[in-house]
């Protein structure tokens, strides 16, 4: 992981987290849009994510996802995964974050966003703990708090989800005992 504030800031954030919202391309999966000669969309999301996903939600941390297209690849994902919070097909991804910080009662330095792309940078910019991966958008990576080592669709969000949980204390049971 890289830090734009330093480590022990980036802990501090992460262990007052409330909420993590993901963006879907980029960070969910690869960024890449593959479609069948029949136009069916196809993508490819990483085990290691959704179980990151599943162990943060446990811990009592939401999750949801917010992104600027459409799919019903997504929709099944979320629900797969037991992910709730679901907005697809908005680009104005500030109005959400405001609705979503105002539904679910959380304020915005207590909810974390990872996002890649220029469409994410007033959400990044407004939550209290952002992260990027390594193929992001150059002033995504500069506007972010840590960029992770994996890229997306390649275990980021787990990086992430492990961050936080570590972040606050509940990691370990995870693990298991120490050897």
């Amino acid at each position: 992981m890289l830090f734009s504030t330093t480590e022990e800031q980036a802990i501090d954030a992460a262990s007052k987290i409330k909420l993590l919202l993901l963006d879907v391309d980029g960070i969910l999966s690869d960024g890449r849009l593959y479609f069948s000669n029949s136009g069916e969309e196809i993508k490819a999301f990483h085990s290691l994510d959704g179980h990151g996903i599943k162990m943060l939600m446990s811990t009592g941390v939401a999750v949801g996802i917010i992104t600027g297209r459409t799919s019903a690849l997504v929709s099944k994902r979320a629900a797969d995964l037991g992910v709730g919070i679901l907005y697809q097909g908005r680009e104005d991804k500030i109005d959400v974050l405001q609705e979503v910080s105002k539904d679910q009662d959380i304020p915005l330095n207590a909810i974390c966003y990872a996002g890649d792309d220029l469409p994410d940078l007033p959400v990044l910019r407004a939550v209290g703990l952002s992260f990027s991966v390594p193929g992001a958008h150059y002033a995504v990576k500069n506007a972010v708090h840590v960029v992770t080592a994996r890229h997306g669709g390649e275990g980021a969000v787990r990086e992430i989800t492990d961050f936080i949980l570590a972040a606050q204390g509940n990691l370990q049971p995870f693990l298991g005992p120490p050897t």
